[in-house]
């Protein structure tokens, strides 16, 4: 009777836990949410601008713009679930981007501080295209690179799947996943990965997209374990690169960018 009460509790104990991880795993997926717009606009060039973005569903979305000049891309970049639109800002505003002309353009996914609404997965791709869409009327012409780190890189992915080839330089992903499933069953491994909302698939949709890809990841990253960065560029096939240096998730960011500054580079 004892053991059996007790097998009884630790099925009981652990029905609470999945139900718990079922309830708040948008909080736990999007750990970035909600708090103040933060205070680093003074790190930001002059020329970077704040702006709203409106999506189709009616949300508004803080982001960060810098117009390209004439001839030159657009780097339309997307941060990670615990991150902010500032760093990526700051990063392709400056560096090897901005003597060939590079602009920039940086949202803030919804949910997030400054953006209106709730994040999911639908949502933030819809913040994405959003995005590029604006990107597009505030500098007609302009080709884009799609970049994105960690989460980011899946919005990347999606974002491009949806929008086509067409005006697309490539794809420049840093710490990326295969799917959010795979992650789910790398950190929680007890728990049921069925149970995920956004399972952010990328590994079946990335060998759709008709660019060059640039995929680079930290061997020493303990949130995205380069591996999966790997298998994503075996999804994505003959157009995709693969890079595995010294680093973990975030000391890689940037390290690679003169390189892939050159590699998409609209004009010579």
């Amino acid at each position: 009777m004892l053991a059996a009460g007790l097998l009884l509790a630790l099925v009981a104990l652990y029905g609470a836990v999945v139900a718990a991880f079922w309830w708040f795993q948008r909080d736990l997926l999007y750990p970035g949410q909600g708090g103040p717009v933060p205070a680093t606009a003074a790190r930001l060039p002059p020329e970077v601008s704040g702006i709203a973005v409106a999506t189709p569903d009616g949300e508004r979305l803080r982001a960060l713009w810098l117009a390209p000049a004439p001839g030159a891309g657009v780097v339309v970049s997307f941060h990670g679930n615990a991150s902010l639109p500032e760093w990526h800002a700051e990063r392709f505003a400056a560096g090897p981007w901005r003597p060939h002309g590079w602009g920039v353009m940086a949202p803030a996914y919804r949910g997030y501080p400054g953006s209106t609404g709730h994040p999911s997965e639908a949502g933030l791709i819809a913040d994405g295209l959003a995005a590029l869409a604006e990107a597009r009327r505030r500098a007609p012409g302009a080709p884009v690179l799609l970049h994105g780190h960690s989460l980011g890189a899946a919005v990347a992915v999606a974002v491009a799947v949806r929008a086509g080839a067409s005006g697309v330089l490539g794809l420049y992903l840093e710490a990326p996943f295969d799917s959010m499933t795979a992650m789910a069953r790398h950190h929680f491994r007890f728990l049921p990965a069925g149970l995920l909302a956004d399972t952010w698939h990328s590994d079946r949709i990335i060998g759709t997209v008709a660019v060059p890809i640039l995929i680079v990841h930290g061997e020493a990253d303990p949130v995205i374990p380069a591996k999966y960065g790997a298998r994503l560029a075996r999804s994505a096939g003959a157009e995709a690169s693969f890079v595995e240096l010294p680093g973990d998730h975030v000391s890689i960011l940037g390290s690679r960018d003169g390189e892939a500054e050159a590699q998409f580079r609209p004009f010579p």
